[in-house]
């Protein structure tokens, strides 16, 4: 598709970890614990309405089409999701003052404005795949031929300016503020913390398994967020306030790497579990019942009846759980 001059694909045997100084490690770890913490406070909303299975599958296929990094194909979706959240409650804002002033102006045609977003949606999500691999600079940018060219194998007929023009509307949207944190980055962050640390369990090991349970976590994003606002509430039945009061776990990326990197210790080995994640317990500060209990939903929606009983997997004596303050209140 691109010629001679195709870059070489970075495969895993590519990694590598320990081959930064501590003093950058430390930094660097700061620094993303600071942007959770501020991504979960600012948490609100619909955010992560736009995660679903077959957007997200979709976004995977297409980035492994066209060669792209895994970090590529989890800064698209972070993009559409909150482009496209954007996008939703402007629609509605504008429906709102439509209703209110009603009377004293003509009512534009709201609806038009949302049946445009659908009719756009595929233009916008290759535009988030673009822009999030010109982000990746040290390693390929897709074209603009070889977007249309696929965007015309679909029956979509835009012209390079209309997919300029679309690029520019995702930039704006977000105050070109597209560089965003994913989980990835907090992955491979605590795997080269867990390395300097002494982890028995191998930090190249763990980092292949954690990519496919990541993909995974992506894919069945709802599911398994639901199962762990059950465990949490220890309620089948959350109420509408209890789901409301989640949304700042389902953008907790240091909670949901902590969970993807004790799901893959446990299968790669389960008899180093318990060292691993008290090594992530104490790095990160999340309970460890925290921890033992995301794991067990990964593990669950991953390998399912095989998945051993939450006994084999919490330790004892573990302090209070700290997801339950995030969701089980009702006031």
């Amino acid at each position: 598709m691109d010629g001679p001059g195709r870059p070489r694909e970075v495969s895993l045997s590519d990694f590598k970890f320990g081959a930064v100084a501590t003093e950058t490690i430390e930094d660097a770890l700061l620094h993303l614990a600071q942007q959770n913490e501020q991504a979960v406070q600012e948490a609100a909303g619909r955010m992560g309405s736009f995660r679903d299975t077959r957007i997200v599958e979709f976004i995977f296929l297409l980035s492994e089409q066209w060669c792209l990094e895994k970090s590529v194909s989890y800064q698209a979706v972070e993009i559409l999701d909150r482009f496209m959240v954007k996008q939703a409650e402007n629609i509605c804002r504008q429906a709102t003052l439509q209703l209110r002033n009603s009377e004293k102006t003509e009512p534009q045609n709201w609806r038009a404005l949302k049946e445009q977003l659908f009719n756009k949606f595929t233009l916008r999500l290759v535009s988030c795949v673009q822009l999030a691999s010109k982000l990746s600079f040290h390693y390929k940018i897709i074209s603009n031929i070889t977007v249309l060219n696929f965007l015309q194998a679909l029956g979509y007929l835009y012209t390079k300016e209309e997919l300029l023009e679309s690029e520019l509307d995702v930039l704006k949207s977000l105050n070109f503020q597209i560089n965003l944190p994913t989980p990835l980055a907090y992955v491979e962050m605590l795997l080269e913390v867990l390395g300097y640390n002494g982890c028995l369990v191998p930090a190249t090991q763990l980092h292949s398994t954690c990519l496919t349970l990541l993909d995974l976590v992506y894919l069945l994003h709802e599911p398994i967020y639901e199962s762990l606002l059950r465990a949490s509430i220890e309620n089948s039945t959350p109420s509408q306030l209890q789901g409301e009061k989640f949304i700042s776990v389902k953008e907790d990326f240091m909670l949901l790497a902590v969970g993807i990197i004790a799901a893959s210790a446990f299968i790669q080995n389960h008899e180093y579990w318990s060292q691993v994640v008290g090594h992530l317990q104490s790095i990160t500060g999340i309970a460890l019942e925290s921890i033992a209990e995301f794991s067990y939903v990964i593990l669950t929606h991953s390998v399912g009846a095989n998945t051993p009983g939450r006994q084999q997997l919490v330790p004892p004596h573990l302090p209070a759980r700290a997801l339950r303050t995030a969701a089980s209140s009702n006031t």
